[in-house]
């Protein structure tokens, strides 16, 4: 028996588990966030990430992801400013001060809640892979001939969303609370941000050399 024109839901809803489990830019995008800047710092990361998500949810499920992808120019296109995108964020990463981070945290008390948010925005919405993802993966767990595809496809991008969102909220919360163990280490903080500066160029770089579909 299927649910909203679902099949295998339950292995479904595992497999989508299991990728939001493997680690990948949106890891280390929200853990350096909540190690600079707090445990709402992280779930704004998360916010951030998910909505991007949504987004390619969305325009898969109206088909809008499909025609981004049959415009060899506008995937390239959305590819390239993708890449760019996560080069800046590494390139940010790398050159953080941990010194000013940290005052800025602990005696103003404040940080700028939208490019927080909007940084995983962008870092999701951005990259036309995500897109690819959806397109190849929902469409196994739909049945054929299921009267409203496009609802069926929401249904099971919103399950994948929110399952992926409880795991980004453990993420944000553990490193929130990992960090304050070390909040006066700026050495830590600094390798922290290296390390994740790194990994969002080599994210970058392998988003604008990746082949075109």
């Amino acid at each position: 028996m299927s649910m909203l024109g679902t099949q295998d839901l339950w292995i479904f809803i595992s497999a989508g588990v299991a990728l939001n489990l493997a680690p990948g830019q949106d890891f280390v995008f929200i853990a350096n966030r909540s190690s600079n800047f707090g445990f709402r710092g992280g779930v704004l990361a998360a916010l951030g990430v998910t909505t991007g998500t949504l987004v390619h949810i969305l325009a898969a499920a109206f088909g809008l992801s499909a025609l981004m992808i049959g415009s060899p120019n506008t995937f390239i296109l959305i590819k390239v400013m993708g890449g760019l995108y996560l080069l800046y964020m590494g390139l940010c990463m790398l050159l953080k001060n941990p010194t000013k981070v940290h005052s800025t945290v602990s005696s103003v008390g404040y940080f700028n809640h939208s490019t927080i948010f909007y940084q995983g925005f962008l870092t999701n919405a951005l990259n036309p892979k995500v897109a690819l993802f959806f397109i190849a993966f929902v469409p196994q767990f739909i049945v054929p001939d299921t009267p409203n595809t496009s609802l069926t496809f929401l249904f099971l991008g919103f399950i994948f969303s929110f399952n992926g969102l409880v795991w980004c909220l453990i993420v944000a919360w553990f490193s929130a609370h990992i960090s304050t163990k070390f909040k006066h280490a700026l050495r830590l903080t600094r390798w922290s941000n290296m390390a994740a500066g790194s990994l969002f160029t080599y994210f970058g770089v392998s988003l604008l050399v990746s082949s075109g579909h």
